[in-house]
C-alpha cells in the first residue's frame, strides 16, 4: 500500500465528513424561530439522532415530546424528552415499524397551533416505515429492488406506495398541525419528494410510473401490493414548510478543499454520479491512466449514489466495489490511488465506510491467489480490501448527504 497516498486519503475523508455535520444546519433553521403552541420532534434517518441532539441543544424544555428513528449503532446518548428507537437498513425490520408507530402515536390528535419538527435525513425509507403490506412482504420487495440494481428514485417510488407514512402521507396525518420539515439530501438533485420517500412532501412519481418499476424490473408481488401501486398518493400539502441543509455538493466542495490544501489540483467530475459501481471505479481508472505522467498532483472527485448488481453472494457495499474495480485498473501505477466511501460511514450491509485501492492493491491480492474480476463476480470487495488494508472504517458519522469517490495521482 501506498501509505503516503492513503494518509492523504484519510485527511480527506476526515474534513470532508465533518464539514457536513448535520448541528450547524439545523440550529440555522431554528434560529429566531417562534412557536406558538406544542412542538413535537419526530427525527428519522441516519442522521437522525445527531439532528435531534442540535434541535434539542437549541430548543431546550420548548420541546414536549419527540421520537428518534435511526440505524443500530447510531444512538450515541438520551436525548431529553425523547425516545430513541434504532431500527433495520437497508432493509425496514419490526424495529423500524415499532419505531415509527411511536411517532405515529406522538402526532395523534394535534391542533393548528401545534408544530411537528420533522427532522429528516437518507436512510428514512426503511428506517420510517408503516406498511400497508405485511412486514416481510415489504422486505422481500425491499430486497428484490436492491439486488435487481434499480436507482434510488425507483425504489422509493415503489416504497412510497406500500406504506402508511411515505409519499406526504405523514404530512396529512400530522394536519392540521404545521410540519416544519429539516431536511439532509442523500439524493442526485434533491428531489423532496424522493428523500427519506418524502414522508412530509407532495409525490410527484405516479400509480403509472410505479406499475411501469414494477414491470421493468419484474418485481414479485402479491395481488394487494399490485392494488396499492394503482393508488395515488398526496399531491398537495398545505401544512408543511421544509428547508434542504446539506447535500453531495458541499460534500465535494469540501473534499476538493482539502485536496487543494494537500497540493492537489482538484478536478470536480459530476456532482450526479449515477451508474453502476464497477463501471464508474473503471472511469476513475481511466481518468487517471489518461493523466497519468502530467507532471502535477491532481484529484479528480465524483460525488453522487452508484448501484450494485448481485451476481453473487460475497459481502460489500457499493463504495468498496467502486474501488476495488479500480484497483483492477491502475495496478502497477505507484502514484494513483481510488478511493469511495458514504458519508453516513456504512457502505451496504457492512461495518465499512468504504473502500480503498492503489497501485499495489492488485498485485497484494494476486499474490494471495485472488483475482479481483472473480471478487467482484461474487461481490465480495470487502473481504478482498480486508487483506490488503483498503477498507475505510469510521463508525457512524452522524450525517448523510450521499457518497463521494476520489481519485488521486500524485506528480
Amino acid at each position: 500500500m501506498n501509505r503516503a497516498l492513503r494518509n492523504d486519503a484519510d485527511r480527506i475523508i476526515r474534513d470532508a465528513i465533518a464539514a457536513v455535520q448535520p448541528d450547524a444546519a439545523v440550529s440555522r433553521a431554528l434560529a429566531g424561530r417562534a412557536f406558538p403552541g406544542r412542538v413535537l420532534l419526530v427525527a428519522a434517518g441516519k442522521a437522525a439522532w445527531q439532528m435531534a441532539k442540535a434541535a434539542s441543544d437549541c430548543l431546550g424544555d420548548r420541546i414536549d415530546q419527540g421520537v428518534v428513528v435511526t440505524k443500530y449503532d447510531h444512538v450515541m446518548g438520551p436525548i431529553p424528552r425523547c425516545e430513541c428507537f434504532e431500527a433495520g437498513h437497508p432493509v425496514p425490520d419490526e424495529n423500524s415499524f415499532r419505531g415509527t408507530q411511536a411517532a405515529l402515536d406522538l402526532v395523534e390528535h394535534l391542533n393548528a397551533e401545534d408544530t411537528v419538527l420533522f427532522l429528516l435525513s437518507g436512510g428514512g425509507s426503511a428506517l420510517f416505515e408503516k406498511p400497508l403490506v405485511p412486514g416481510k412482504e415489504l422486505q422481500d420487495v425491499t430486497q428484490q429492488l436492491l439486488a435487481c440494481g434499480a436507482d434510488i428514485v425507483e425504489i422509493n417510488t415503489i416504497r412510497k406506495r406500500l406504506s402508511q407514512v411515505k409519499g406526504g402521507r405523514f404530512a396529512k396525518i400530522c394536519a392540521p398541525a404545521k410540519v416544519v420539515a429539516v431536511v439532509l439530501s442523500d439524493i442526485l438533485g434533491d428531489p423532496l419528494d424522493m428523500i427519506a420517500s418524502g414522508p412530509a412532501c407532495p409525490d410527484s412519481a405516479t400509480a403509472k410510473d410505479a406499475l411501469r418499476i414494477a414491470e421493468k424490473y419484474s418485481l414479485r408481488l402479491s395481488e394487494e401490493a399490485k392494488r396499492l401501486l394503482e393508488v395515488e398518493t398526496p399531491k398537495v400539502l398545505d401544512n408543511v414548510e421544509t428547508q434542504i441543509n446539506g447535500s453531495v455538493r458541499e460534500l465535494c466542495a469540501a473534499a476538493a478543499k482539502t485536496c487543494r490544501e494537500l497540493g492537489y489540483e482538484p478536478v470536480l467530475l459530476t456532482d450526479q454520479l449515477r451508474c453502476q459501481a464497477k463501471e464508474a471505479g473503471s472511469f476513475l481508472a481511466s481518468v487517471l491512466q489518461t493523466h497519468q505522467g502530467c507532471g502535477k498532483s491532481m484529484a479528480f472527485i465524483a460525488g453522487g449514489e452508484t448501484v450494485v448488481v448481485l451476481t453473487g453472494k460475497g459481502k460489500g457495499g457499493r463504495n468498496q466495489e467502486l474501488a476495488l474495480a479500480a484497483g483492477n485498473e491502475i495496478g502497477g501505477m505507484s502514484s494513483a490511488a481510488v478511493f469511495s466511501f458514504g458519508s453516513d460511514g456504512t457502505d451496504g450491509p457492512t461495518d465499512a465506510a468504504g473502500g480503498y485501492a492503489d497501485g499495489d492493491t492488485k498485485g497484494t491480492l494476486k499474490e494471495a491467489g485472488i483475482l479481483i474480476d472473480d471478487v467482484l463476480k461474487n461481490n465480495d470487495a470487502y473481504h478482498a480490501l480486508e487483506k490488503t488494508g483498503g477498507l475505510i472504517m469510521t463508525g457512524p458519522t452522524g450525517t448523510n448527504v450521499n457518497d463521494v469517490a476520489v481519485a488521486l495521482l500524485r506528480g
